[in-house]
């Protein structure tokens, strides 16, 4: 099928900014004409590509579609930096899945040192960035899975070294004892959301029971930092973001010297690897400096 990428940028323009309204005033055309270029693209495709809502959301065609048109533009700007002709293009924009611990320790440093490259990074867990790049949804993904996905390159990163920790008083009211089955069944928990499951495999390993604790839900890796301070719960928590409360004695791990190691991977699009090279020497770089190896 023969795209008019000036059809797919408005899409993607519309799903960048929400409105039709606003992609005309960033694409210096009528709102009219967004309205007429999206039609037609969806004449052609045979699909509605936006929920025509506040703001516009992507149909899931849509936001394969639009992820196409921005991983196009960021080759051809990447085309034009080896030809010493590059212009920074607000269009290129390349769509990464990365998890939030990932990115709530280690993952901006690459981004930082990426120029006139802009990016929409894509919260997911790291059991399921890969179905993103599976579904052309994304450029690249930080992710579990070491198997390559067809037409990707695949690199390993390190580990997420967590721990199982909480605040002393949680533990004097909660677990006195220690986490023994009767009382960890009881103990609040927390977790990230339904795809999080390190609270139950740092269950599994150490306790050894099929044991579903009460819990409160927070997705937000620095709130389960504070909520572990505050007394609500325990929870995995990153170790390179508890270690200094560990040090102080602000929080201590439920049982001691139980880490659990998640393994990562940076799996990229084999036809984009010109446009992500940069990027992925950085994520590799910054990952061997950061991750316990």
């Amino acid at each position: 099928m023969n795209f008019d990428y000036a059809q797919l940028k408005t899409l993607a323009a519309i799903l960048r900014t929400g409105s039709f309204e606003a992609a005309a005033s960033e694409l210096h055309i009528t709102q009219s004409a967004v309205s007429q270029r999206l039609k037609a693209l969806e004449e052609q495709v045979g699909t509605r590509l936006v929920h025509r809502e506040t703001p516009c959301r992507g149909t899931d065609a849509g936001t394969r579609l639009a992820a196409h048109a921005g991983q196009v533009a960021a080759l051809e700007q990447s085309l034009s930096s080896d030809l010493n002709t590059q212009t920074p293009d607000r269009t290129a924009r390349l769509a990464i899945a990365v998890n939030a611990d990932s990115l709530a320790t280690w993952f901006l440093g690459p981004i930082s040192q990426m120029q006139d490259q802009y990016f929409d990074l894509v919260i997911d867990d790291q059991d399921f960035s890969i179905d993103l790049l599976r579904k052309g949804e994304v450029a690249g993904a930080v992710t579990t899975h070491s198997t390559p996905v067809t037409g990707c390159d695949v690199h390993y990163l390190g580990k997420i070294r967590y721990r199982a920790t909480a605040s002393p008083a949680y533990c004097a009211k909660h677990l006195p004892d220690g986490p023994t089955p009767e009382a960890i069944a009881k103990a609040p928990a927390l977790h990230f959301n339904v795809k999080d499951s390190l609270q139950a495999k740092w269950l599994e390993t150490n306790v050894g029971a099929d044991i579903r604790p009460p819990f409160h839900s927070l997705a937000s890796s620095h709130g389960f930092v504070d909520a572990c301070l505050l007394g609500i719960g325990w929870g995995t928590n990153p170790e390179a973001l508890v270690a200094p409360h560990m040090k102080s004695g602000k929080l201590v791990e439920i049982m001691p010297n139980t880490p659990i190691e998640t393994p990562l991977y940076w799996q990229n699009s084999r036809l984009l690897r010109p446009a992500l090279a940069s990027l992925t020497k950085a994520i590799c770089q910054t990952a061997r400096k950061s991750l316990p190896q």
